[in-house]
């Protein structure tokens, strides 16, 4: 697929100016094309290679990756494709479970700054147009060996039309009507947000009352019914209750509470 030609590349030297310093992130690389940029940073790691704060961002990504294996690929130019390493020093990794969410609320953060688009958190790894819940971005975040350093991938659809989108419950910041939304300054929004996300959630020790209260707010599972499918096809069926201190999902399932740490989650119509 040819990027259409109004789709602006990102610039890469400006990125760096704007987000890689001491207090912020390490270092910043633009590609035109990969086939995962989890994939590539994982590779590091494996490799040896340090990538505590590191960016990648693909211009083109040519074999994404879901949750639980899906695939899927980008329009060059039209979405956010991007990476990063995240430390564990002074996380706890009871607190792990929280990196995904709270990239999720950098997500939400950053959309709304940077083009007004009103977006909540569906648990645990997307981000919904509040509009008519479709779905904007996704997040998949991976424990990388054997250093144990945190990978997020972050997709997010910007500039994709109607007839471009992977499927009708998608949507994209074009179609919530932001006219030309500039990726660039999504990035680097999302990118702040997202080091004084970690910061808060490294130096509190995990997820403080602050931070909860913060999600619960942007959450449009919490207080849903829903049903869980679990690894290995089990299914829970209630009402979705709250998120505790490890990133968990409660779910009431009348007369009985289950934690959920994985699984597929799908909103449904109130009884």
């Amino acid at each position: 697929m040819t990027a259409d030609s109004t789709r602006r590349p990102l610039d890469e030297a400006a990125l760096r100016a704007a987000v890689v310093d001491p207090a912020g992130w390490r270092t910043l690389d633009v590609v035109a094309e990969t086939g995962s940029t989890n994939a590539d940073l994982v590779a590091r790691v494996a490799a040896g290679q340090d990538i505590a704060w590191s960016v990648l961002v693909a211009e083109d990504q040519t074999a994404g990756r879901g949750r639980n294996g899906r695939n899927w690929s980008a329009v060059p130019r039209a979405q956010i494709s991007m990476s990063v390493g995240v430390p564990t020093d002074g996380l706890p990794a009871t607190a792990w479970g929280w990196v995904p969410l709270i990239t999720g609320l950098a997500v939400v953060d950053a959309v709304a700054e940077v083009t007004g688009v009103a977006v909540g958190l569906k648990w645990p790894n997307d981000v919904l147009a509040r509009r008519d819940g479709r779905k904007l971005a996704g997040i998949l975040a991976e424990v990388a060996s054997p250093a144990a350093a945190i990978v997020v991938g972050v997709g997010v659809n910007v500039s994709l039309g109607a007839d471009e989108l992977p499927e009708p419950t998608a949507t994209s910041l074009r179609v919530l009507g932001a006219e030309d939304p500039d990726r660039g300054a999504l990035v680097v929004a999302l990118l702040r947000q997202l080091r004084r996300r970690v910061d808060g959630l490294t130096a509190a020790g995990g997820a403080d009352a602050g931070l909860v209260a913060d999600y619960l707010a942007n959450s449009l599972t919490v207080a849903s019914r829903v049903r869980a499918t679990l690894p290995g096809g089990r299914e829970v069926v209630g009402e979705a209750v709250s998120v505790d201190d490890q990133g968990r999902l409660r779910i009431d399932t009348g007369g009985d509470v289950t934690v959920v740490s994985a699984g597929d989650i799908v909103h449904l119509r109130p009884v």
